[in-house]
């Protein structure tokens, strides 16, 4: 694994991946030295977003504008995210994580081994019950799925305990994570996940 290491961040429109970026550079910032690299197709949107929330300075975000279909960027052709990589690394020699947030897409978004060593991917619930019984990579090969907005699955009619069986049949033994990112209920474990099965593989290495 590659130092720094390069973390994913993949999943549908809305689902609420900025704001777990958010949340993971006020936490790991406190522990690592972190830099961010997000993904829109025409726009900043992201990065700008980020850089508003203070969580990180803003000399340690880059936002790429893809042109196209964000997971080409993440999947196919990489070199973009790679160039924004190198920009990082260069300007910060301590780091020890760079965030990838890859723009909305599809269940079937994945990352590039030459992009990324490990991912998290973010669903929500407003999208409804059945969608982790849709499956795709995103759900059922990610090392983490985060199952975001748990606090207003009454409101849209989701039911929990469905989402719960269908993750686990989709996934198996590969771990996920209800949370409210606006609460922060769910980030400590999504914040241990990275401590123990991302960062500490490098620090082994």
């Amino acid at each position: 694994m590659r130092k720094p290491v390069r973390l994913g961040i993949a999943g549908p429109v809305g689902a609420g991946k900025t704001h777990l970026l958010v949340q993971l550079c006020r936490r790991l910032g406190k522990r690592y030295s972190i830099a961010v690299i997000t993904n829109d197709i025409f726009t900043r949107e992201d990065a700008d977003f980020v850089s508003r929330s203070g969580a990180i300075d803003n000399a340690r975000i880059i936002g790429v504008e893809t042109g196209g279909c964000p997971h080409t960027a993440i999947r196919e052709d990489v070199s973009m995210n790679l160039i924004a990589v190198d920009q990082l690394t260069e300007k910060f020699p301590d780091l020890d994580l760079i965030i990838i947030e890859s723009g909305g897409d599809n269940l079937a978004a994945t990352f590039s081994p030459d992009l990324a060593d490990s991912h998290i991917f973010v669903i929500d619930v407003a999208g409804g019950d059945k969608v982790p019984r849709k499956g795709g990579p995103g759900i059922t090969n990610s090392p983490l799925l985060v199952i975001n907005k748990m606090d207003i699955a009454a409101s849209v009619g989701s039911d929990l305990a469905v989402m719960d069986r269908d993750a686990r049949l989709q996934r198996g033994s590969r771990p996920f994570v209800f949370a409210n990112m606006k609460s922060g209920e769910g980030v400590d474990r999504i914040e241990t996940w990275i401590d123990q099965e991302v960062m500490m593989i490098e620090m082994i290495e």
